[in-house]
């Protein structure tokens, strides 16, 4: 075979059907199947075949959940690796590109114009020795740097690929960085490549863990962890991940069934222990060192709680509905369901109260003597939410404590996590959190092992989550697992009972002031786009200014409401509200509520009747 004629590079590719290739013996032979088996041209140029949208829709719906367990971790990747001009991608087992983070700038744009995209294809037998195919085909990690690649046209990238096993240890997939760097060598690219086996690690994990998720899984030692196996109430293995088969010495076939105590020693207590640090112990007695048991998710993980929901706590939390029928039957639904292991999704405009119903809620719940941890999603940078919520190991970033920092999730198990404003909790936490509420474990940033938790999560926003779900902008799956009992809080203009409201604020924020017939009227009307709050802070204010222990309508200092003026307010209506009111508060004594009022006796009297106030005989 002559290589005359052709570019260098096709030239040393050819070179290997004559086995003269000088290269790394896996590029060799993968050279050779590419000529051989798969009888392809080195010097073809032209784009991978790109699925279209229908036939990506097809492939992909088999992965789905594959492909959710994974995001969080390819997210992470992909948020790592970007500044450093890495392209992250997720194939299937058949080297479709499901899933693409491209860098941006200059190298995204190259990228797009060769064609390395979802729905492109790069199975070995069709696109010749590149990452994607080429770890797929040997079912083993891979960096392909450049001029390694078959086809001359895809020498200007250099791609580290690892393949992805599920429980049986059959390759379900992999994740892929690629680098048309120029100015990086082969040597500088195996960092990225050591976090990409990272990642994929612990996406296994997370596949092991989820088929698992029933049965106790143990952490074997060494190798940072990455052995796991599976066992049932009768100490018998029904799984094992690649690296636990191999810690134990068990063939790929091993059948289900096996006794744990032929490789592993263990006693009564050890096997019942959530997460306790354990000795395993080989069937002949060797240690072979210090691991982690971890309780089926679907069983209890924790003591059980001694603490009931006694009448007053539930009486704390329906003082909060009022006198408003529709709050006041929602509470009745909460109360109801207050110890159930059911998410909690408050909704409501800003200021109605969420925070002060999810504390009223934890209070209620058997949870209570546990911690209470809230976190305003909308308040934090996204670059901090990460770790807020989710922990991270000593070094995991710069500027990172030297001791690490749990996060709020981990504060929170045992009792209520809180996250107020969730419509603004970023794309790629809510994958992550999607994750915790189904495994029941978080995994901290930079850390070697997930980390049990036990949690009730309260969640509330202000914003349109179905519509935001239809926009895409909100993950649908998380949503519905948000939804266990929806709560709608009513916006302060919308409730039936303002008027007592008004009255049981005033008396909370201006405790030694009386309301004026004016200052009543003109809170009656004030829509208050602020709601409680808004009403607190106004009542706050007036208190601390009004003269004589009286607030009259001039102490209220109410902006213009947005969109338009001051609210006029409707002092007919207005009026009639407030003499109803002190009449009710006072038992119908015309002479209290006048008092009340700030008038004389003859005024209230003439005012019930121009306003035909009814009075009880």
């Amino acid at each position: 075979m002559t290589t005359s004629g052709f570019s260098k590079h096709v030239a040393q590719v050819l070179s290997a059907a004559e086995h003269r290739a000088d290269a790394d013996p896996r590029i060799a032979a993968s050279w050779r199947r590419c000529l051989v088996d798969h009888r392809l041209d080195p010097a073809r140029s032209g784009p991978p075949h790109t699925l279209t949208e229908a036939e990506i829709s097809r492939v992909r719906e088999p992965v789905e959940e594959l492909i959710r367990m994974a995001l969080p971790e390819l997210e992470a990747l992909a948020r790592v690796l970007r500044e450093a001009g890495y392209c992250v991608n997720f194939a299937d087992v058949n080297a479709n590109v499901l899933v693409s983070y491209l860098p941006g700038g200059d190298y995204e744009t190259t990228f797009r114009e060769v064609g390395i995209y979802t729905g492109s294809n790069f199975a070995e037998a069709f696109e010749g020795t590149n990452g994607v195919g080429t770890a797929l085909a040997e079912q083993r990690p891979i960096l392909v740097h450049r001029d390694e690649h078959f086809r001359d046209q895809w020498k200007f990238l250099t791609c580290a690929v690892t393949p992805l096993f599920d429980h049986h240890d059959q390759p379900v997939g992999a994740v892929n960085i690629s680098s048309c760097r120029g100015d990086f060598d082969r040597a500088a690219h195996q960092l990225a490549f050591a976090i990409t086996s990272e990642a994929t690690w612990r996406i296994q994990h997370a596949i092991f863990r989820k088929r698992f998720d029933h049965a106790w899984i143990a952490t074997l030692p060494g190798d940072d962890g990455r052995g796991l196996i599976a066992y049932d109430d009768d100490r018998r293995i029904i799984g094992a991940c690649r690296r636990g088969r191999s810690i134990l010495g068990l063939t790929n076939g091993f059948e289900s069934g096996v006794d744990l105590s032929r490789f592993i020693r263990l006693s009564d207590a050890s096997m019942r222990t959530p997460s306790a640090a354990i000795e395993f112990r080989r069937a002949d007695g060797t240690l072979i060192g210090h691991g982690h048991i971890t309780p089926p998710a679907a069983r209890p993980a924790f003591a059980t709680r001694s603490i009931e929901a006694t009448p007053r706590r539930i009486a704390a939390l329906s003082a909060l509905a009022g006198s408003d029928p529709a709050l006041a039957k929602s509470v009745k639904r909460l109360t109801a369901v207050v110890d159930l292991d059911l998410p909690i999704l408050l909704r409501g405009e800003t200021g109605t109260g969420k925070d002060v119903f999810a504390r009223a809620i934890h209070a209620a719940s058997s949870r209570a003597n546990k911690s209470f941890v809230a976190l305003n999603c909308a308040a934090l940078p996204e670059s901090l939410i990460d770790a807020e919520l989710f922990g991270y190991e000593a070094g995991a970033f710069t500027g990172a404590r030297r001791e690490g920092a749990k996060g709020l999730i981990v504060q929170a198990s045992g009792g209520t996590l809180f996250l107020d404003e969730i419509g603004d909790m970023p794309l790629a936490l809510q994958t992550r959190l999607l994750r915790v509420l189904e495994n029941r474990e978080v995994w901290p940033l930079g850390g070697r092992k997930p980390v049990p938790v036990d949690i009730r999560l309260i969640s509330a926003t202000n914003r349109d989550l179905a519509a935001m779900v239809e926009a895409g902008a909100f993950r649908s799956d998380l949503y519905y697992r948000l939804l266990g009992v929806e709560v709608r809080l009513p916006a302060l203009r919308e409730r039936s009972d303002k008027a007592d409201l008004i009255a049981r604020l005033a008396r909370e924020e201006a405790p030694h002031c009386r309301l004026s017939a004016g200052a009543q009227a003109t809170l009656l009307s004030y829509p208050f786009p602020g709601n409680i709050r808004q009403l607190r802070y106004a009542l706050r204010l007036a208190g601390g200014t009004a003269e004589n222990g009286l607030i009259e309508a001039a102490d209220l200092d109410l902006p213009p409401v947005p969109g338009g003026g001051r609210a006029e307010p409707d002092h007919g209506m207005a009026e009639y509200n407030a003499i109803v009111q002190a009449l009710r508060d006072h038992g119908g004594r015309v002479g209290d509520a006048a008092q009340a009022l700030a008038m004389s006796r003859a005024t209230l009297y003439r005012k019930i009747k121009g306003l035909k106030i009814k009075l009880d005989s």
